[in-house]
């Protein structure tokens, strides 16, 4: 059985980061245009992100103007409670 990578990322301590990257577009510098980017990646340094924005102002036209990041744990520790604790026996 193969493992999902995305389960044995978040069980490494991975969260899913999603930015929203605001860019002025080539051609009409004035306006700005939104790109979504999602990925597994580490907080609170986010290296896959920073990866990609050194990619984006390396090799994509449009500057970026700002990016909004928000990352959540999918997978953590469960909280477990005895019965007894509640009042029952």
């Amino acid at each position: 059985m193969d493992i999902d990578p995305g389960f044995t990322a978040q069980m490494d301590g991975y969260r899913l980061a999603t930015a929203e990257i605001l860019y002025h577009l080539p051609d009409h510098p004035a306006l700005l245009q939104s790109y979504v980017w999602q990925e597994y990646d580490l907080a609170p340094v986010y290296p896959e992100l920073q990866k990609f924005l050194e990619f984006w102002s390396r090799d994509l036209e449009g500057p970026i103007h700002s990016v909004r990041v928000a990352g959540r744990r999918l997978i953590g520790a469960v909280e477990l409670r005895s019965i007894s604790a509640f009042g029952l026996n």
